[in-house]
């Protein structure tokens, strides 16, 4: 039965990323239209505006009708209707997180266990939380143009999981076999989900500033999509958001593993390798949403500080459970 219900999950795994992989060709379609919207309608402004100048000239009793050349503007677009292509590839990321949450649910029903005992199943796990808040994020602003990064990094992140670090189900160890796992947990898949969308946002973050910094020198745009996004300073004030709530459920994965680290090993704090990396990690953070705050940190090395922090949270999960040994060493398994 047991072995039926990891078969299971496999399989929904893998049809979830299928899905996934779909829209993210969808999401990407619709980039590409943005950019080729963004074009005609520059093209239709310039024509319009170019008409009625030509029209104001031969009415002034100039006779000659003279194009003005419009200035080219640093600020997106409106609001431009949602196309049909980041509609389906919206639903099929529903369809991919209802696919990978059953997958994550078998595996655990399989497991009789919470699915959190080693890199695969954290893996797991994070990247439907990552996928979950995307989704609830919707309800509270509209960040469905994150979908592209949303989906490719999760294919990308099940993947490599799934071939690297997949194994059987086995029994939680001793040190594992409390409540607090549950907590500590759950609330750093919360925390990483929060964190990636402000990373995410921060990538493109530099790359609206860059466009917009060209633009002001009288330069190519370069981008086309950019057009249609928020402004670099909307961009930066959502990923500072993002990374306080991120911030906040990390300072409680810090605190949660302490009181489970007493509960296990007798102490609070260990200088396990883990555990320092988890502290670095809320230090970066904690210095960008100071340095932002306070010290006026704002534009680029306000986005660099958090492409950075994040990085961090990725090190800590590849290459500090691989390569490095201590009491943690259980996450590699």
């Amino acid at each position: 039965m047991l072995t039926e219900l990891e078969h299971y999950s496999t399989i929904a795994l893998y049809s979830a990323m299928i899905v996934y992989a779909i829209a993210f060709v969808f999401y990407a379609v619709d980039l590409a239209n943005r950019s080729g919207d963004t074009v005609a309608a520059r093209d239709t402004a310039s024509a319009a505006g170019a008409s009625r100048t030509g029209v104001a000239n031969a009415r002034s009793g100039g006779g000659v009708a003279t194009l003005a050349r419009p200035e080219p503007s640093t600020q997106p677009s409106a609001r431009q209707p949602r196309s049909r292509s980041l509609r389906i590839g919206f639903s099929l990321t529903v369809l991919g997180f209802l696919l990978h949450l059953g997958a994550t649910i078998l595996r655990g029903i399989g497991a009789e266990r919470v699915p959190w005992a080693n890199m695969y199943e954290f893996a797991l796990t994070a990247t439907c939380a990552i996928v979950l808040i995307f989704l609830l994020v919707q309800f509270f602003v509209d960040l469905r143009f994150l979908g592209t990064l949303v989906t490719g990094l999760t294919v990308l992140f099940l993947g490599l999981s799934k071939i690297n670090f997949y194994v059987e189900i086995v029994p939680l160890q001793p040190a594992l076999d409390s409540y607090w796992l549950v907590i500590h947990i759950l609330v750093a898949v919360l925390a990483v989900g929060f964190l990636t969308l402000s990373f995410g946002l921060s990538v493109l973050q530099l790359l609206q500033t860059r466009r917009e910094n060209r633009i002001e020198d009288g330069e190519a745009g370069g981008m086309r999509f950019l057009v249609s996004l928020p402004t670099a300073v909307r961009l930066e004030d959502l990923a500072y958001r993002l990374a306080i709530i991120g911030f906040a459920f990390w300072t409680f994965t810090l605190i949660a593993g302490a009181i489970w680290a007493e509960r296990a090993w007798s102490r609070y704090w260990g200088w396990d390798t883990k555990e320092v990396w988890t502290f670095v990690i809320w230090v970066l953070y904690a210095g960008f949403i100071h340095a932002r705050a306070t010290r006026g940190w704002r534009g680029t090395r306000s986005a660099w500080l958090s492409i950075i922090a994040y990085t961090a949270v990725i090190f800590n999960f590849t290459i500090v459970n691989v390569f490095f040994k201590g009491l943690h060493a259980y996450s590699g398994l």
